[in-house]
């Protein structure tokens, strides 16, 4: 894994293993099938449901500081903790959590590659106890949003040549075949298509068949073949932000781009607005 830009943010089985009774390291399952953890999941980790832990429950948006504060507290967690994400399907959720911490400004994050699949593979037993931990103080960064973007932000500069958008759905989503994914009717938009001028890279591209990310030789290629190189300011979007938090993350910490947002308001949003601009 040296040949990324940050090695540092990937472990493998074997590193989880070796560290499930290291006071100084939290686990934290995200998973797109909320019910997999109580079924079994990697001992001593806790359980993050995205539609619940870290949602506003008002608006749409994520929890603010005081909230992250909060959540990471109860779970023991120290600015010091060395937290890995894991989750099903290529780590899709584990990604976005990934993202959401960063965007508090925790430090020290890693994904476990591979994601349960992984530690199913190699063999690893999985646990039904809940765990519970020591009450902590955690305190967290002022929202960092120089990593997420907003639709105005986007409006603002279609056609710039400097701006190059990754819509990272499913080429049926992006050509507006599809209205949303099937399954997934709450998460829909009033139209279909893309934003004008995105290049269509779906997020699981990124991953070989065993669900760990491609060589960094590889993700070089399927970027910069579509145009999308380090010297433009990036945005990645999906329908939700989810998906884009994959290819946000194969972006800056895998390539070490610099200039990569995560627009989480995605398609709902954008297919939804009256007078957005639409590609089909």
């Amino acid at each position: 894994m040296a040949e990324y830009a940050h090695p540092e943010v990937l472990v493998n089985v074997q590193w989880v293993a070796d560290n499930l009774q290291n006071p100084k390291v939290r686990l934290i399952e995200a998973d797109e099938d909320v019910l997999l953890y109580d079924i079994g999941h990697i001992p001593g980790a806790v359980k993050l449901d995205w539609n619940v832990d870290v949602q506003n429950p008002l608006s749409r948006d994520f929890i603010d500081k005081e909230g992250f504060e909060k959540l990471l507290s109860k779970w023991g967690i120290t600015n010091d903790t060395t937290i890995v994400l894991y989750g099903d399907k290529n780590n899709w959720y584990a990604t976005y959590a990934f993202w959401l911490f960063k965007l508090y400004g925790h430090k020290d994050l890693r994904i476990l590659n591979g994601g349960r699949a992984a530690w199913e593979a190699a063999g690893q037993p999985y646990t039904k106890d809940v765990p519970t931990y020591q009450e902590t103080n955690y305190q967290a960064q002022p929202a960092n949003e120089g990593i997420r973007a907003f639709r105005d932000q986007i409006f603002e500069r279609l056609g710039d040549p400097g701006l190059a958008l990754v819509d990272v759905r499913s080429p049926q989503e992006y050509s507006g075949e599809l209205l949303h994914m099937v399954n997934y009717p709450q998460e829909g938009a009033q139209r279909a298509g893309h934003i004008p001028g995105a290049k269509n890279i779906p997020w699981a591209t990124g991953a070989r068949e065993d669900g760990t990310f491609k060589s960094a030789d590889e993700l070089r290629k399927l970027y910069e073949e579509k145009g999308i190189t380090p010297d433009k300011d990036v945005i990645t979007y999906c329908r939700i932000g989810e998906r884009a938090a994959y290819s946000w993350f194969i972006l800056t910490q895998l390539l070490g781009y610099q200039n990569v947002r995560n627009y989480d308001g995605s398609w709902t949003e954008w297919g939804s607005l009256v007078r957005s601009p639409i590609e089909r």
